[in-house]
């Protein structure tokens, strides 16, 4: 579909127009109607033969510029590119290679078994870590008079407390009995770790001295035996943890905790494998009393509330918010349940921000849209665990009524109250909402109470699952995220710890859940089961889970957050430009990693159909013509994929395995006879030499792959430093060496062999300057970039894996000769230009073998033009010249000429423009250092035209795993939104001094003068904090690539005196378009420019609004346990209310009057619940 634009491309073929001169500033005059098609009629007779000077060159011209140009470049490839002397060499060495099958359906079984098997490995060892926590803990004996010095462990936090003189144990001493360890450092952790302890996490708002947390150190100790013993079982075991009901975290092997600079905000019980492990899923539906009566510091913590209300649910979970005083509205724009992930959470948090507290308070409202919600059967949900979590300061009203209607006699939705604030209302009907709804009551009086009081609900949901005893011991494995002491991205299989204790002399059972066990699979390890190489540089194996989210995939990165150095206005993403070594990049792991598989490709119906085929545990083959983006994300090709799927059994992910047809055969080198030649060390092999740095001068400069050809060998982004240590290993392991990956080895000098001898045979003998090249250069699926000259090694910026190289991904997939130009910043110069050095264009095709009826693709041969060379030649070959040394042809006053792109280049604009829009080659010397750039910021007129006129498609998706710097937020100093203000009279009023709004107003004073943050911004408390990280954001890519248009096409830009002719054709075997244009006259047709580069997009996405509309296909956990009938909801919560104190009050006054030093918040207890233990 055409841009809408204030021009428009008429298609009149074979129209020239006479060179005019250029109108002055004036009035813009528009040629519409009678006026517009009499000018058009003058246009053509002025093309007319017998017209004086020079004229628009008629088609038949161009398009013989265009043969010209394609014979050109034909017959560079041909000479230089060396594809049919390849041929050859690898039809000659026949002998020393074999061509492999990749069988889809017998790949993807056997990975998806061995999946299987790594998986079942950690699940025994779960169950013998749940099964041992619930005996050791049966036999516990609770012991109130239990003190610190009593209890000897490893307190992961002790260091950086040490480290730190404001911390809790060094203001007041540690009493504990802390354990002081050594560590040996451990490349499997990616840390330093003692296998001989456990180690121990305490959230920083938990008092560590407290008896429940004491006695909970006391009986966990005994677990270390089991994680010991578990390692010794299978030594590939990564962390074992176990995640405490009570916030503990004893983990092994023992590491130092990697605390933030500042407040560790770590709770286990927040963790999305905990999440998940210890509950069902859940359908929420969180109500907020908004009534007049809401303000100041109790809004505040309303609204901090719900947004920690949130962070407890995952992406099996579905919630709405909604607020509430005569009416209930939903507080975003959704308006009905949705899927709980990292997107819509952030339109909740975002909108809950905007709540203003106005009107009374409506239970009824707010409960009776409650219900409704969870009452939609119409919608995409968890159905399961039902809930209602309504925050409130207080009333009278218990709507039994709604409660009669709506939910009794079966109660089937649970009801949480939280009272918030301190106030004097009566808190017996909140209780009794509660109570008589299997729910739970809470009181938030403050905010050190909100993260513990919007996190125990989940005990309450425990309960069904804990009474269905060993039906719920059921190992989950979770989403992928990252793991919170630098193991990179892992999932977790979980399992819940039940206490088992009888409460009471009747021996009732207890209902608690004691925890979570989980052990955690690096993805790396996952990706290790599956062909690396064989399936070639466009081949690869995915996997996903239930949600459809991506488990493995070459897509799937992680964000990046903190400690991060941002280009200006741009994104960080990991393997682009952006990216930069050697910083300490660290990832945001609150969040967990969600990518959807239709947004890790690009999407379509056939690919929706393999999700859903996926999902649904099925097996499946399916052949589809698809869209694919290009590695640096700039280009879009279209493509044949095949793709094969199956499930992974005793999992929740099916595993599948992507192959392009020119990937169905492989090489394997067969060096069997050089290896029983050579009993000495593989540097002695035939071909070895031409990988040693004294062979690069005659032999052109070796780059290789950087791949785990050995275990010593340790890989390095420094070719030059990896290729030195390559070498120095391969002078001491034998070629059948065990270390080593055959494999790879054998067809890395296979491949030096192969490419060797195409500089022998072809570029030795050239002479590159008499074609403008600067280099020639071929890569192989081996892993070998061979580039001639060795000088032109110093330019030379592509990646030295070909795999990750975009020129050869390309190549392989497109036909014909791939042109990429230079990728330039739109904000930058080109470095090589201010250094006056070379600038070159790439030029890579393909090399495609046919070996008895087997085809494929095993190298990618090129050459490197110089750009200025050629952008001369490019002026004559679009001339009237047939070459370089014939005299440039004049225009006499009384003939007829046509122009050309050499003689009329003030006039005449000539480009060619590659397949994703950016300008390769100009007539015009200007515009040299914008090679490279989107076509739209060179000539934003002339690419309207081409895009309206279909020679371009756009293709617009996003990234969904950017991370962006946080925007600045002014007027730091004010205080907060709704903060009450009290007037004079309130001062004089003795009954304001006892009200709950006197109470929250020193309140917020009081927090505002502990916790001045509140209040206004600080930098240096800023650092690392929730609100000042760089968190995860969503980036809108724009891509074009060739339309429906391939023949030649003459069109004009019709714009009244301003109008443009502009001829626009496709090179044969090339991805390029040759444009001729008249140059702009004047700029008062500028249209729109069309953008490609990348866009922030705001924090709700995509019409996010509109998305969850049209929610994609999913399914929940196999298992849901919501309900038992044994279960006892005696325990549902007490409180008193909270009158205040006039004596408190008058003595938090004098403490503010007096500035005394305001002493820190103490640190939330653990609740205590003994029938627990």
């Amino acid at each position: 579909m055409a841009v809408p634009a204030r021009t428009c491309g008429a298609a009149r073929p074979g129209v020239a127009r006479t060179a005019r001169p250029r109108p002055g500033p004036g009035p813009r005059r528009s040629a519409s109607g009678p006026a517009r098609r009499l000018w058009l009629f003058l246009l053509l007779l002025l093309a007319a033969p017998g017209a004086s000077a020079y004229s628009f060159p008629q088609q038949h011209t161009m398009q013989h510029w265009a043969r010209r140009l394609e014979q050109e470049i034909d017959g560079v490839m041909r000479i230089f590119g060396g594809v049919q002397q390849l041929r050859e060499i690898y039809k000659d060495n026949r002998n020393l290679f074999e061509v492999q099958e990749n069988e889809p359906q017998k790949l993807v079984e056997k990975v998806a078994g061995d999946i299987e098997s790594l998986l079942d490995r950690k699940v025994q060892a779960l169950k013998r870590l749940a099964d041992a926590a619930e005996t050791f803990q049966k036999a516990h004996r609770w012991q109130d008079n239990i003190k610190e010095e009593d209890i000897m462990y490893y307190d992961a936090k002790a260091d950086a407390e040490l480290d730190d003189p404001e911390s809790e144990d060094v203001e007041r001493g540690s009493k504990s009995s802390a354990l002081r360890l050594d560590f040996v450092e451990d490349p499997n952790f990616k840390n330093k770790v003692n296998y001989s302890y456990t180690a121990v996490q305490i959230p920083t708002d938990i008092y560590k001295g407290s008896t429940v947390i004491l006695n909970e150190l006391n009986w966990t100790e005994a677990l270390e035996n089991v994680f010991i013993e578990n390692r010794r079982q299978d030594p590939t075991l990564l962390w074992q943890v176990f995640g405490s009901a009570t916030g503990v975290t004893r983990y092994y092997p023992a590491t130092p905790w990697r605390a933030p600079k500042k407040i560790d905000l770590y709770d286990v019980r927040r963790r999305p494998w905990y999440i998940q492990g210890a509950s069902s899923p859940k359908d929420m539906v969180i109500i907020v009393d908004v009534s007049g009566s809401v303000s100041g510091l109790t809004l505040k913590l309303m609204k901090t509330s719900v947004c920690e209300m949130l962070d407890t649910l995952s992406d099996d979970d579905y919630v709405n918010v909604a607020s509430f005083n005569e009416k209930a509205q939903p507080v975003s724009c959704f308006t009905h349940l949705v899927q709980a992930n990292v997107r819509n959470k952030k339109v909740f948090k975002e909108a809950v921000q905007g709540m203003v507290a106005k009107g009374t308070t409506g239970y009824k409202a707010g409960f009776e849209y409650a219900f409704d919600q969870l009452q939609n059967s119409n919608i995409t949900r968890a159905n399961c665990n039902k809930m209602i979590m309504m925050f409130t300061d207080g009333g009278e009203d218990r709507v039994q009524d709604v409660f009669e209607k709506y939910n009794w006699p079966n109660r089937t939705v649970r009801v949480f109250t939280f009272s918030v604030g301190q106030h004097n209302y009566d808190v017996t009907p909140l209780q009794w909402m509660a109570c008589t709804n299997k729910g739970y009551y809470f009181e938030i009086p403050s905010i050190g109470a909100i993260r513990i009081n919007t996190q125990e609900y989940l005990d309450v949901l425990g309960r069904p699952m804990v009474l269905a005893g060993k039906e719920a011991k059921q190992v989950q494995w979770t989403n992928v995220y990252e793991d919170a002491l630098g193991l990179g991205l892992v999932v977790t299989g979980t399992l819940p710890v039940f206490n088992l204790t009888q409460d009471g002399p009747g021996e009732k059972k207890n209902q608690l859940i004691l925890g979570v066990m989980g052990i955690d699979v690096a993805l790396n390890d996952i990706k290790r089961l599956t062909p690396n190489y064989t399936l070639g540089a466009n081949g690869y194996v995915f996997a996903i889970d239930l949600n459809g989210y991506v488990l493995l995939h070459p897509n799937l990165k992680p964000q990046v957050s903190q400690r991060v150095t941002w280009r200006v206005g741009k994104p960080f993403k990991m393997g682009t430009p952006d990216f930069l070594p050697g910083l300490p990049q660290t990832t945001n792991f609150r969040e967990p990693v969600t990518l959807d598989f239709l947004d890790a490709e690009l999407e379509d119906e056939n690919k929706e159909e393999i999700r859903r085929s996926m999902i649904d545990g099925n097996k499946g083959h399916k052949q589809i013509r698809t869209l694919v983006k290009s590695l640096d994300e700039r280009y879009i090709d279209e493509v044949t994929r095949n793709y094969t799927w199956v499930p992974i059994r005793s999992t929740n992910y099916s595993l599948g395995l992507v192959l392009p047809p020119y990937s169905t055969f492989y090489l394997q080198a067969n060096l069997s006879d050089q290896i029983l030649q050579v009993k000495l060390p593989i540097s002695k092999l035939k071909d070895f030499e031409f990988l040693l740095p004294s062979s690069f001068e005659s032999e052109g400069h070796v780059f290789i792959a950087p791949r785990e050809y050995c275990k010593d060998l340790n890989a390095s982004d420094n070719n030059t430093e990896f290729l030195k240590t390559f070498i120095e290993l391969m002078e001491k392991v034998t070629p059948d060496s065990k270390q080593c990956n055959n494999f790879l080895l054998h067809n890395l000098i296979l491949d030096t062999g192969i490419t060797q001898q195409l500089v022998e045979r072809v570029w030795r003998d050239q002479d590159l300057n008499t074609y403008s090249l600067l280099a020639v250069f071929a890569a192989t699926d081996g892993g070998i970039t061979r580039v001639f000259p060795n000088k032109a090694a110093e330019d030379w910026t592509e990646n030295p894996e070909p795999f990750n190289a975009s020129f050869y991904r390309r190549s392989l997939d497109n036909h014909g000769y791939i042109f990429k130009p230079l990728h330039q910043d739109t904000l930058l110069r080109p470095l090589e230009l201010e250094n006056n050095t070379a600038v070159g264009i790439l030029v890579s095709t393909a090399v495609e073998l046919s070996l008895s009826g087997r085809t494929l693709r095993p190298a990618v041969v090129g050459v490197k033009l110089d750009l200025e060379a050629w952008a001369e030649k490019f002026k004559v070959l679009a001339s009237n010249r047939t070459h370089q040394d014939q005299p440039q042809k004049q225009c006499g006053p009384n003939s007829h000429c046509e122009m050309d792109c050499e003689v009329n280049n003030e006039d005449l604009l000539c480009v060619l423009i590659d397949d994703g829009g950016f300008l390769v080659l100009s007539n015009q010397n200007h515009q040299w250092d914008q090679i490279g750039r989107f076509f739209s910021e060179v000539d934003a007129n002339l690419m309207l035209a081409l895009y309206n006129n279909s020679f371009y498609t756009r293709k617009e998706s996003y990234d969904y795993q950017a991370a962006c710097a946080p925007q600045p937020t002014g007027n730091l100093g004010a205080a907060p939104r709704g903060v009450f203000v009290p007037t004079i009279a309130d001062f004089l009023n003795l009954a304001w001094w006892t009200s709950a709004a006197a109470w929250s107003l020193f309140q917020q004073l009081l927090y505002g003068l502990v916790y001045h943050s509140w209040f206004q911004a600080d930098p240096a408390e800023a650092e690392g904090s929730p609100e000042t990280r760089e968190s995860s954001c969503i980036m809108k890519q724009t891509q074009y690539y060739f339309g429906s248009v391939n023949a030649s096409y003459n069109a004009i830009i019709d714009c009244g005196n301003c109008s443009r002719l502009f001829h626009a054709q496709r090179l044969t075997n090339t991805n390029l378009l040759f444009v001729v244009a008249e140059k702009p006259l004047c700029s008062q047709c500028e249209a729109g420019r069309l953008l490609q580069k990348e866009t922030h997009c705001p924090a709700d996405g995509p019409e996010q609004c509109e998305l969850v509309q049209r929610p994609r296909y999913r399914r929940g956990p196999h298992i849901c346990f919501d309900y038992n009938a044994t279960e006892d909801t005696s325990d549902c919560g007490r409180g008193a209310s909270f009158p205040p104190s006039l004596g408190v009050l008058i003595s938090l006054q004098l403490l503010l009057l007096l500035g005394l030093p305001p002493r820190p918040q103490p640190q939330v207890q653990a609740r205590v619940a003994s029938h627990r233990f």
